[in-house]
């Protein structure tokens, strides 16, 4: 016998018929503000428009915002900018180098030393000098991962090092700590060209024609150019951006930045990804020296000290976390931006220079405050 089942559903009736499906409990609604909120760089990007907005009220008259002015406050973002790329990729990892500043002094004199002394052209020294600076990264991730010991202690370790070592060897090589003599075979040089000068000068020229910017006498602009600094922290901050969002070994520096334990059971190649990122610290502590040699023609034994505090603090007002497995590469761009406007700012408005760095702790201090406050707030976490 055949028992034949009718549909007792009423049509239009959401109590009655098939059942809704549960909802997934990973699936909820996020406000805007939260959404917001959870991006590293929006305290970076909010700080910014405050200094430009306090700048501008107190030196806006003084020059600060003539093409002369900007030239100038760029440059020393830029400095810190492209150290600021390294670090912060390293920060999100969990990591820190503190041997940034050092490699800066020892990089420049691997580029000098070469050059002045042993009659190597430019292009082979700035060779030279990136693939030994990158070797010492290497030895500094390697030494971090097959010891276990803290990053930091590792890195200050080297900190000492790479500046011993520059002090003795240029003492050792050349009797003295400051080596001139680049810029003359640095201006035939085809290497050399990245690493000095600047860009646009004829969009400059046509905009000192128009009024745009101010001229010499003799019709040229003030500013010549956009400086080649500037142009290698462009495209450092962009590619550290697009590896850090958009691709595979990005997801991996989140990963062990998160949990190198839980990274790894889920295949990571953890020690891997930290070498490459220390390798990544000295090669940008290299470029920033490059461009310092071929600018002044010369290399100094005390070149970037204390540098790696100050890209640090730019790391952090950028939104990264000490602790790791939060960051953001145009963060840290935002806080070298800020460094620079308001180490120029001060200047332009009149203001004692020797309070720069009482600023830059409180930055620091309100910069951890604001980011913890904001994990908490994102995460669900308590206060």
């Amino acid at each position: 016998m055949t028992t034949i089942q009718t549909d007792t559903r009423v049509p239009g009736n959401p109590r009655q018929g098939a059942p809704r499906p549960a909802g997934d409990e990973r699936m909820r609604s996020v406000s805007l503000a939260s959404r917001l909120l959870s991006r590293p760089e929006l305290g970076a990007m909010a700080g910014t428009v405050l200094v430009f907005v306090f700048f501008g009220i107190t030196a806006g008259t003084s020059g600060m915002f003539s093409a002369d002015g900007i030239s100038n406050w760029l440059v020393v973002s830029a400095q810190l900018g492209i150290l600021a790329v390294g670090a912060g990729l390293l920060m999100v990892a969990g990591e820190f180098d503190l041997s940034i500043g050092s490699m800066i002094g020892f990089a420049g004199m691997m580029i000098a030393i070469p050059t002045v002394f042993f009659g190597w052209p430019v292009w082979l020294s700035l060779v030279f000098a990136f693939a030994g600076a990158l070797a010492i990264g290497a030895l500094n991730g390697w030494l971090v991962v097959r010891t276990g010991l803290p990053s930091f202690i590792v890195s200050l370790a080297f900190l000492f090092i790479l500046r011993g070592m520059t002090i003795a060897l240029s003492i050792l090589f050349t009797n003295r700590t400051i080596v001139g003599g680049v810029k003359d075979p640095a201006a035939t040089d085809w290497l050399a060209t990245l690493f000095s000068g600047t860009v646009l000068d004829g969009l400059y020229r046509w905009a000192g024609g128009v009024g745009l910017i101010d001229t010499f006498p003799d019709g040229s602009p003030i500013v010549p150019g956009l400086p080649v600094l500037v142009v290698w922290w462009l495209v450092l901050t962009a590619v550290g951006a697009w590896i850090l969002l958009r691709t595979r070994f990005g997801n991996w520096i989140f990963a062990v930045g998160g949990d190198n334990v839980a990274a790894r059971n889920m295949g990571v190649p953890v020690g891997r990804v930290k070498v490459l990122l220390f390798m990544g610290t000295a090669f940008c502590a290299t470029v920033f020296a490059a461009c310092q040699v071929m600018e002044f023609g010369s290399a100094a034994a005390d070149r970037g000290l204390l540098k790696e505090f100050e890209a640090i603090i730019a790391v952090v007002i950028g939104g990264t976390l000490l602790t790791g497995g939060y960051g953001s590469v145009i963060g840290a761009a935002f806080g070298a931006l800020i460094f620079g406007v308001v180490q120029m700012g001060i200047f332009y408005s009149g203001v004692n220079t020797d309070w720069f760095k009482v600023f830059l702790g409180v930055m620091l201090l309100l910069a951890v405050i604001v980011n913890n406050y904001i994990r908490r707030k994102v995460t669900g976490g308590r206060s």
